[in-house]
């Protein structure tokens, strides 16, 4: 019996070492990605061929959540990912991990900004009182638009809300709109329901609504620095040479063209090359 419970023991133990490895492939010659389907995905397939003429293999593995690609980082299933923004992956290391550094952004690639769509509208200022505008109904999301409806003169905000403003911040609402609170995935669905939509850049991508993009935050904005879409880590992985190739290949001219050329502004590069 003994014996039985120490190979049960070295089994966990082997595991336990498995699951805590610096590398999501085991293989310093391939590099596991996780990556949202849209942009993401297809951002790193652009630049695939560029690693395998590294040497790399290179395994892109597709997330639908935004829940998974973290805690198979974190598990070591996967060398990076790339699908969030770093006060969403503060917020869920905080939550799920023993310290609050285990994950950390290596770089920050794009900005998907907000945008203002309609169906119904060609302008932003031909605001009809009484309008209805969906907008995203988490916190952040929210504050955001709510901060792209002023910077168009629609609504004014309580001073020094910045991106905690809640519609009840409102102070000034002239055209009387209606803010309709929705999920973030959602609101491109109801856009013809609705005089305007304020969208993600990836949601309004996979709703296929940006033939009706009006307008969008500035890529200058506050939000623009604070919400880029990163390349997420293991601690200490950053400084790998895997990580480092993959920067090298990503954070280039052929990057922000695909970029440009294929969202034509509903995804932004931000790094610099």
């Amino acid at each position: 019996m003994k014996k039985l419970w120490k190979s049960l023991a070295a089994v966990a133990l082997t595991a336990s070492l498995a699951g805590c490895g610096s590398s999501g492939s085991g293989d310093e010659k391939t590099i596991t990605i996780g990556a949202s389907v849209t942009p993401h995905a297809e951002i790193i397939q652009n630049i695939k061929p560029d690693l395998e003429e590294l040497g790399y293999e290179v395994e892109i593995v597709e997330f639908s959540d935004y829940v998974k690609p973290n805690t198979a980082l974190r598990d070591g299933e996967l060398d990076c990912n790339y699908f969030q923004h770093t006060p969403y992956l503060e917020d869920w290391v905080s939550k799920n991990c023993d310290t609050d550094d285990e994950l950390i952004a290596a770089a920050k690639i794009h900005f998907e900004p907000l945008g203002i769509y309609s169906s119904k509208h060609t302008d932003v200022s031909d605001v009809p009182d009484g309008a209805q505008i969906a907008v995203p109904n988490d916190t952040t999301n929210e504050a955001r638009a709510l901060q792209l409806l002023e910077a168009q003169g629609i609504i004014k905000l309580a001073e020094g809300k910045g991106l905690e403003a809640t519609k009840a911040d409102i102070v000034e609402n002239p055209h009387n709109v209606e803010i309709v609170e929705l999920a973030a995935e959602v609101v491109p669905t109801k856009l013809n329901e609705v005089d305007f939509a304020i969208a993600n850049g990836n949601n309004a991508l996979n709703a296929k609504i940006t033939d009706n993009l009006l307008v969008t935050e500035s890529t200058d904005s506050e939000a623009a620095d604070t919400y880029a879409n990163v390349i997420a880590v293991r601690n200490g992985d950053e400084d790998s040479q895997k990580i480092k190739d993959l920067l090298k290949v990503l954070e280039t001219e052929k990057t922000a063209k695909f970029i440009e050329e294929t969202y034509q502004g509903v995804v932004v590069p931000v790094f610099e090359y």
